[in-house]
């Protein structure tokens, strides 16, 4: 038999499954047991839902009693440390299932009545604005519980982070974090990507190429929010890629009031048929601008980099072009002058490089920054694979991170620095030939000899004279 049919052992099999509730058992038993037993990872996992960094004890479907009925969460965490401990009951759904409100209000009432601390939701529901929940819940029931909520994105997303870029000391529980990975990555897991813009993403493009787009159409508010989820899912591909934390960018007034981003999103896309969103990468020298227009059907990705604050304007475009080695000639890149008003000059990179004035309006005038932007085509399906807008975007914020943004450096000044001193050797008529500190020791005939020249010259300048009209001059 050829060893080419021969199936390796796993950890986690994914073979075997069958049917949504056998997918989602298995998805929590196998993340559970890797929480508990890296623990890197279960750290990773559990301290920023509020658990302290201590012993992590996981169990699936505890059975507890709530009225006349016995319900059974999906599993139970419990973290260890000192006298202390924490927990949190678990509900998983797996595939295009969604959570229940009724459900997790239950959950909540079993963890109030049980002194627990939190509920903790995953799904592969991403929420438009990280830290808020997909599901609302009766806002009473939170005074003393607290409800969290993970993606299955982002659970792979700590998974890899914390094997390939933070590490884990143990060998053997690497290789366990890796079979979690491979298990969450394969498609029969039930731990899908975000693949799916909704229901009302054709009619909501169609009506913005069309120009009848409306703020009050419906299906406008949902492709708003899935915009916005998308941008969360884009940051942590991204992310995961870098082994560092990407992350949409909001303003605190969104942040604070999550309806209030919606609102700005569906009157944007209804005055100029475009969906925007910002993503900051550390230690990148600026913020990675996505925009969605649906109009035109094209997809801008741009970056804003601040010029140098010296030398002639030329030498500021040579600056920013030979960090744009690996950019692609299409690329355009703008500049914008001190004071000015209105857009700045434009041109391609190519033109650029040939001819770094050809972007110099006015030269008199100081550049103080540059706008370098890519343009691809936007997908039209609104689900994933080739020709789809998820996969657009994606492939044009990764796209212009690796052959821009990752290349460019912020200019700094050089520091000050030293003049160096200049001697001045003074003449040896000048030289004086009074005793210095800087002088060797003499000897006692050379002391000897000094006293007594100075003793006749004083004795000669102290000598009494007769007064001699002829040869005395008195000063009248």
């Amino acid at each position: 038999m050829a060893e080419e049919s021969w199936h390796q052992a796993r950890l986690i099999p994914t073979s075997g499954i069958n049917g949504a509730e056998e997918q989602e058992r298995r998805a929590t038993s196998a993340l559970l047991a890797v929480l508990g037993a890296v623990k890197e990872f279960g750290r990773a996992v559990t301290v920023p839902l509020g658990a302290p960094a201590g012993a992590i004890e996981t169990y699936i479907e505890v059975p507890f009693p709530l009225g006349d009925r016995t319900l059974r969460p999906d599993g139970l965490i419990r973290v260890k440390r000192g006298s202390k401990s924490w927990i949190a009951l678990v509900e998983v759904k797996t595939g295009s299932a969604e959570l229940a409100a009724e459900q997790l209000e239950n959950y909540l009432d079993i963890a109030r009545e049980n002194a627990f601390d939190a509920v903790v939701t995953i799904s592969n529901e991403i929420p438009a604005i990280a830290g808020t929940h997909p599901t609302k819940v009766d806002g009473r029931k939170l005074r003393r519980v607290t409800m969290h909520h993970l993606s299955w994105s982002e659970v792979l997303c700590a998974a890899v982070m914390q094997k390939e870029h933070r590490g884990v000391a143990d060998p053997d529980q690497a290789w366990i974090l890796g079979e979690l990975i491979r298990y969450l990555e394969h498609p029969r897991s039930g731990a899908l990507a975000f693949n799916d813009m909704g229901e009302s993403w054709v009619k909501i493009r169609e009506a913005i190429s069309a120009g009848t787009l409306r703020v009050s159409d419906s299906g406008l508010a949902d492709v708003a929010g899935r915009w916005d989820a998308l941008l969360r899912y884009t940051s942590l591909q991204l992310g995961r890629q870098l082994g560092d934390e990407v992350i949409p960018v909001l303003t605190r007034k969104e942040l604070a009031d999550p309806v209030a981003r919606n609102q700005s999103l569906t009157a944007e896309a209804a005055a100029t048929g475009a969906l925007t969103g910002r993503v900051r990468v550390p230690n990148v020298v600026g913020e990675l601008v996505v925009t969605a227009d649906l109009r035109a059907g094209n997809i801008t990705v741009h970056m804003d980099v601040l010029a140098p604050g010296v030398g002639r304007a030329t030498s500021r475009v040579n600056w920013l072009v030979r960090q744009l080695s690996s950019a692609p000639p299409s690329t355009r890149v703008e500049a914008f002058a001190a004071y000015a008003r209105g857009p700045g000059s434009a041109e391609l990179l190519s033109a650029v490089r040939e001819d770094p004035s050809a972007l110099l309006l006015d030269r008199t005038k100081e550049l103080k920054s540059f706008r370098v932007a890519t343009v691809r085509s936007a997908g039209t399906k609104r689900g994933t694979g080739r020709g789809s807008f998820i996969e657009s975007v994606i492939n044009a914020t990764n796209d212009f991170y690796g052959e821009i943004a990752q290349s460019v450096r912020a200019w700094q000044a050089k520091p000050p620095q030293i003049r160096p001193t200049i001697e001045i050797e003074e003449p040896v008529a000048l030289a004086s030939t009074a005793q210095s500190s800087q002088d060797g020791p003499i000897s006692a005939t050379q002391d000897e000899e000094r006293s007594e020249n100075s003793a006749e010259q004083a004795g000669a300048a102290n000598t009494w004279r007769p007064y001699d009209p002829d040869t005395t001059t008195v000063a009248t």
